[in-house]
């Protein structure tokens, strides 16, 4: 299982996640951006593939996205370069502030990777905003109530209906060697659910809208995760990978270029 086949992009073999990608390639748009351009694909289930290619239009990297429906409040505090890609990035930032621009009122700190991280124009930080956050399931439990949830709790430690540990910002201080990463552990309610289907492979994966310490968040999880469906009310709790999306976030030179990749894909 992986963030792509937590989607529906479940491919075995590397040739066949080649042809995979030209195809969906073959139905994105293009946004230009000064490192290049993303070339994004958006299923009607919600996912999203966003390519990356660089000034010589050589295809870099892609990363997956799901386009979900939740929104919290953040108070971003700096953006963090990926060494991977120059069109990788994150922000670092304090999840339900209860003031405007004070991270000091937020719930805790969090880290989250953006898929279009290039498009997004000058921040003043410490600043405010709306984000919508899809966690991408790496472990994952189900429970069907908050007894069978708090039942299963053997060890000393025990965790509410509702908590978030920010695991990814853990190796912060060391952040040369080993950068902070976009992962948390969490564990929230299910206020709504749906089995997806990838239109382009027909394969399934659930989406699940989660109430958890700091705001909902966008689950989505590979169908093989489950033993039994999810019901409303459960309770989730697993560790993720984050990708947000900024609501109404500031643009930067931004230009529609379809013919700017056509010959690398005979379009």
């Amino acid at each position: 299982m992986s963030n792509f086949s937590n989607i529906g992009f479940n491919v075995t073999t590397q040739e066949k996640f080649q042809r995979l990608l030209n195809k969906a390639y073959r139905t994105s748009n293009t946004i230009k951006v000064d490192e290049g351009a993303y070339s994004i694909y958006t299923d009607n289930s919600g996912a999203e593939l966003y390519f990356q290619f660089d000034k010589a239009n050589t295809c870099i990297g892609v990363n997956p996205h799901f386009k979900g429906i939740s929104k919290r409040t953040v108070c971003l505090i700096n953006s963090l370069e990926r060494p991977e890609s120059e069109f990788d990035g994150a922000f670092h930032c304090w999840a339900a502030p209860l003031e405007v621009n004070n991270p000091d009122s937020g719930a805790y700190p969090f880290i989250f990777d953006l898929p279009d991280f290039r498009t997004i124009g000058q921040i003043g930080f410490p600043k405010n905003y709306d984000i919508q956050l899809t966690a991408f399931a790496q472990e994952l439990s189900i429970y069907n109530s908050e007894k069978e949830y708090n039942d299963s709790q053997k060890t000393e430690l025990r965790w509410a209906i509702q908590s978030f540990v920010p695991g990814g910002l853990f190796s912060f201080e060391e952040k040369d060697s080993n950068p902070p990463q976009a992962t948390g552990m969490f564990t929230g309610v299910i206020k709504q659910f749906e089995r997806k289907r990838n239109e382009l492979t027909k394969e399934e994966f659930y989406w699940l809208l989660v109430d958890t310490l700091g705001g909902e968040t966008d689950v989505v999880a590979d169908i093989r995760f489950f033993e039994r469906a999810p019901v409303v009310k459960g309770i989730v709790q697993g560790v993720f990978w984050l990708s947000g999306q900024l609501i109404n976030a500031p643009k930067r030179g931004l230009n529609g270029n379809k013919t700017f990749f056509q010959k690398l894909f005979g379009r």
